[in-house]
């Protein structure tokens, strides 16, 4: 029970990383690495403003962060000509610098001992226990950002970057900016992502510089398991598939690493290992369609 309870805690929390990762690689077919760089930066802004005494204010501003992450990259596709994914690469390099320099060029800071929003919110809320009061802010934050994020792909902005993503050329030629589209779809993907960092340093305690590492394959694992369920018919059911799938996932490596046969350093090789096998499913099944024809005629 207490497995399945942090799996459902960290699933919720990394949800809003899974969204992210859903806005640039499905809604705008852009792979993205600026992730990595973006939610580090969420989890450093966080963990700062934090001990500065100031924890919700940490969740907005890493938010923001974010976006002018997201910003840049979108920047340097549109503006410069970098290709998308040589663009991400370079903000992520950037942003090494810049996490460092939120922390005070230090590759960690601690949380122990300081107000975090979750130390607030266990004495406002005293006679919940500390796990339902995690469950509770991941939950409700998770549930915000995707009714605001739902709202917003139905905006007439929203579907402008949707339009973009389906069809760049028929975008451009409808005098739609085409480049704008897709600097304020990144800006609101590396948003998420960012946010996603924020509370998980939060919750976990900490901030580390190498916090991010990996961190695109889980969003990307998220994403394709939750796809695997639901299937590709909406965005909004999408942003849906993919928190779920991101609570699957969490749940999967728990499982995987309470049986003792992978030991905890294994997390990122089982994490690339799912997302391999989840992308090769497609290819898996229209070979076997095929071959299936062939035996029938």
């Amino acid at each position: 029970m207490t497995l399945f309870l942090g799996s459902l805690q960290l699933g919720l929390m990394y949800g809003l990383l899974a969204m992210g990762i859903f806005i640039s690689f499905r809604i705008l077919n852009i792979p993205d690495l600026t992730a990595e760089g973006s939610f580090t930066l969420g989890v450093a802004v966080s963990a700062t403003v934090t001990v500065a005494g100031a924890p919700y204010l940490g969740l907005a501003a890493a938010f923001l962060c974010g976006m002018a992450a997201g910003t840049v990259t979108g920047l340097l596709q549109t503006k410069v000509g970098i290709h998308p994914i040589l663009a991400g690469i370079l903000t992520m390099s950037g942003l090494y610098t810049i996490n460092l320099a939120v922390m005070g060029a230090r590759s960690n800071v601690t949380l122990i001992g300081v107000d975090t929003l979750f130390q607030r919110l266990y004495a406002q809320l005293a006679p919940l226990t500390k796990d339902t009061v995690k469950l509770l802010v991941g939950g409700v934050l998770t549930l915000l950002v995707l009714l605001a994020l739902i709202w917003f792909f139905k905006t007439h902005l929203g579907l402008c970057i949707r339009a973009t993503g389906n069809n760049e050329a028929m975008v451009r030629s409808s005098s739609i900016n085409a480049s704008a589209m897709k600097i304020a779809g990144l800006a609101v993907s590396n948003g998420c992502i960012a946010l996603s960092g924020a509370i998980v340093a939060q919750y976990q305690g900490y901030a580390d510089i190498s916090s991010g590492i990996g961190i695109l394959v889980v969003g990307l694992a998220s994403v394709i398991i939750g796809e695997a369920f639901f299937g590709r018919r909406s965005v909004t059911l999408g942003l849906v598939s993919a928190i779920v799938g991101s609570v699957i996932y969490r749940i999967i490596i728990s499982l995987a690493l309470s049986t003792n046969i992978f030991p905890t350093y294994y997390l990122k090789l089982i994490s690339a290992v799912i997302v391999a096998v989840a992308l090769s499913l497609p290819a898996v099944k229209d070979g076997l369609r095929k071959r299936r024809i062939r035996r029938e005629g």
